[in-house]
Order: structure tokens, then sequence, then C-alpha cells
């Protein structure tokens, strides 16, 4: 199974990284949100900055799909953060109750919403 990454107002190759300062991450909520309401077919407006909503939508019923076969998120564990030229980018561990564990990132938020979200498998 595949579930494409979302990667809305960023270029990957252009995507620069410095470590953040922090070491507890801070969207952990957000993410799980996401990810539940996706995998019920669902693109968050209220935590998706336009460019990301927009990727969102195009995406989601494939998404929903993958998303929905992995059964629910049973654990979303931080595992770093990075300072990116655009904002803070959060990387976490995400368990799904069908065994399978995924990385998953979040961040460049602003007001908010999140302009970056995505996994890496």
């Amino acid at each position: 199974m595949r579930i494409r990454t979302i990667l809305a107002g960023v270029a990957a190759a252009g995507l620069m990284v410095f470590p953040a300062m922090a070491d507890d991450g801070q969207y952990a909520p957000q993410l799980n949100q996401m990810l539940t309401e996706a995998a019920a077919g669902t693109c968050l407006a209220a935590l998706m900055a336009p460019p990301l909503l927009d990727a969102c939508n195009a995406q989601i019923a494939g998404m929903a799909t993958g998303l929905s076969s992995l059964g629910p998120v049973e654990t979303v564990t931080f595992v770093s953060a990075e300072d990116t030229p655009g904002g803070r980018v959060e990387t976490y561990s995400v368990k799904f109750a069908g065994g399978q564990t995924m990385t998953w990132f979040i961040g460049q938020e602003a007001e908010g919403k999140f302009a970056v979200v995505g996994t890496a498998g």
C-alpha cells in the first residue's frame, strides 16, 4: 500500500533544515486529528494552510482508503524537530491499530494552520 506524501508549499529539494532548540514535540494532537479525519475522507480546513488543503483535497480519495485500512491511530510518538526556513517541522512515529508504524512529519505552522504534512513511509 502506498500513501502519497502531501508537500504543499515546499519544494523538497530546497528544504534546508537546522536542528531545533526544543526537545519536545508540539504538533502531535494536530497530526493525530489530521490523520483521523483523513482516514474518514475529510481534509481539515481549520488546520491546513490553503496550498496544503488543496493538495489534500486532490488526494483524499486515495489517502482515505489507505489510511482507513491501517486502522485507528494508536500512538503518536515525537522523534525529532527541525527548524526550516518556513518554520519548525516535527517528525513522529505513528503506530496504527493494524500493527503498522509509519514516520510522519508536520510543520511550518502559521496562525494555527500547517503548510506541510506527509509521510516518509
